[in-house]
């Protein structure tokens, strides 16, 4: 099919501006997803050609202590009978590390949710809209690139602190693109390595403290900048699913207004995957290393009914 342009949206009159509402139906609940058609899978399957790994998962336990109020992971060990272990998991936040932002996570503060679904619609009961099931029953599995803006910073001499609010333009993530010889391919799953997550690693117990305690004013991070110029880029480069290493996608703090939080837009709007805190140190190298930034990149979202979110359960393949 012939995607519009963002500046060609909506595709019928009555319905928001910016959206992308009934491009794959009005009924649609898996947004841009619906890009990963079996031809792009089929080419991305081409891709690995070294059998690499490279896990995107970061520990369930992390961050640690939590962010915004989060409760901590707790994992019980059981024994039902000798020799047998059982485990369970309670305080399970299922966006508190590496996660998926399900269509329902979300809603633009006028117009609602994806496709027009209300809050009422989000119940998590049989017949509960947006949840991250729809994602998880039908997988995600596509190319992913591998946009290494922190790296691309120190190289040509803008280095910066990880835990710092620097906000990337559209104009930056095509500098970094074009260094690294990417070009980009409709049904893109894009990877941002932002460098907070390096940072965070190598962060004093204190900080971390100080991070959990008050994240929506302590914490601070690399990250996109807001605006509809940034709307705009991501939605014509077509992408399935844009995910990166920090916590918000976006440069964080940043301002909650509906023309700047890009949150508001992408997920209510175009129906765009997002996915934060994703665990890209060991790819990003591998990448540096041999200087290939494709790769085939597979999803198994948790089949939770009307989930909020999940962990990705994501690999990288080269």
């Amino acid at each position: 099919m012939d995607l519009p342009r963002y500046d060609e949206l909506p595709v019928r009159e009555g319905l928001p501006a910016g959206s992308s509402w009934g491009l794959w139906g009005d009924d649609d609940e898996i947004g841009t997803v619906n890009l990963l058609t079996p031809e792009r899978v089929q080419r991305a399957l081409a891709l690995p050609t070294r059998g690499a790994v490279f896990p995107l998962n970061w520990a369930l336990e992390e961050p640690s202590p939590p962010f915004y109020g989060r409760g901590a992971l707790q994992h019980i060990i059981d024994r039902p009978f000798t020799p047998c272990l059982d485990d369970s998991l309670d305080n399970f936040f299922t966006q508190s590390s590496s996660q998926w932002d399900a269509l329902c996570h979300i809603g633009h503060p006028e117009h609602g949710f994806y496709n027009g679904r209300t809050d009422a619609e989000l119940t998590g009961e049989p017949g509960t809209r947006l949840g991250i099931e729809h994602w998880a029953q039908r997988g995600i599995v596509g190319r992913g690139v591998l946009l290494d803006v922190a790296r691309h910073f120190e190289q040509t001499g803008r280095g910066f602190d990880g835990g710092t609010t620097v906000e990337f333009t559209w104009r930056d993530l095509e500098e970094v693109r074009e260094a690294q010889g990417v070009e980009f391919e409709t049904g893109d799953i894009l990877v941002l390595r932002t460098g907070w997550m390096s940072w965070y690693l190598e962060a004093s117990d204190q900080t971390r403290l100080d991070l959990a305690q008050d994240s929506l004013t302590r914490l601070k991070s690399p990250g996109l900048t807001g605006g509809e110029d940034m709307v705009e880029w991501l939605w014509n480069q077509h992408f399935s699913a844009v995910a990166a290493d920090n916590p918000a996608l976006e440069a964080w703090p940043h301002a909650l207004e509906v023309d700047q939080y890009i949150h508001f837009r992408l997920l209510p709007l175009l129906g765009l995957a997002l996915g934060e805190m994703w665990f890209v140190e060991d790819l990003a190298a591998d990448c540096a290393a041999d200087g290939v930034y494709e790769f085939l990149l597979t999803s198994a979202p948790l089949n939770l009914r009307g989930g909020v979110g999940s962990p990705p359960n994501a690999l990288a393949l080269k």
